[in-house]
């Protein structure tokens, strides 16, 4: 085990050994025991009663943060010609399609999120074995893939994210910045966990939710408590 720096040390003794904290609690203590002296990330892990080996249980969603993620977003928009003033208009970074795809086929991915129209999803499959890993592929399903260019785009920007649950059964996101105020992580968090309990497979037995973690970049992890979650 490594050995912890005196910054996390004092942090993780503000923590209440055996203490599971409200939402509110946690989004207060969060930031107290932030150790980094750059504007840290807000994490949540939530560990799911799922089994993702089966397809009725994958649990996929995207959810709009109210006060967003804090973090700027690069988008690349891969659309034909008719499309791409639309994306430009709208904020998006890169825009062009040819182009772009033999970019990444040489490796670039200095991107977070691709926003791609139906009609050129033939052109981007061939990449799908570098976006695929990188969690950089468009998607119907998280609003990625459409005609509404634009709309995709500014909902992105905005602060929507796209989660998906790992092989383990657990849901990593970020839900903020460390420069936020109390209320603000409260809130996303808040809104995060709603859209998670919606996505509740039929086929999941048991507890859903099995525990909640919250935690910034290099600092330690504080439970929530799950009477804080309706599962």
């Amino acid at each position: 085990m490594p050995k912890r720096g005196k910054k996390y040390i004092e942090a993780k003794n503000l923590i209440e050994a055996g203490k599971e904290y409200n939402l509110d609690e946690a989004s207060e203590l969060v930031k107290k025991t932030s150790v980094t002296k750059f504007d840290a990330s807000i994490d949540m892990d939530i560990r799911l009663g799922v089994d993702p080996r089966h397809a009725d249980q994958m649990v996929r969603g995207t959810v709009s943060l109210p006060h967003g993620t804090g973090k700027s977003i690069r988008v690349l928009a891969l659309v034909n010609p008719s499309k791409q003033e639309e994306a430009k208009e709208a904020g998006a970074e890169h825009v062009g399609l040819d182009d772009y795809i033999e970019k990444i086929q040489e490796g670039w991915t200095e991107i977070d999120v691709i926003v791609a129209t139906p009609d050129v999803m033939g052109k981007i499959g061939r990449l799908g074995k570098v976006l695929g890993p990188r969690g950089l592929m468009p998607n119907p399903k998280s609003g990625t893939v459409t005609m509404d260019v634009a709309q995709a785009i500014n909902e992105v920007k905005a602060g929507k994210i796209d989660f998906r649950v790992d092989k383990y059964g657990i849901l990593h996101t970020s839900i903020g910045k460390s420069s936020f105020n109390a209320e603000q992580i409260r809130d996303n968090a808040e809104a995060f966990l709603k859209t998670v309990i919606k996505l509740r497979p039929a086929s999941a037995k048991g507890a859903y939710i099995r525990s909640v973690t919250m935690s910034s970049t290099m600092g330690p992890s504080i439970p929530v408590s799950r009477s804080a979650v309706q599962s």
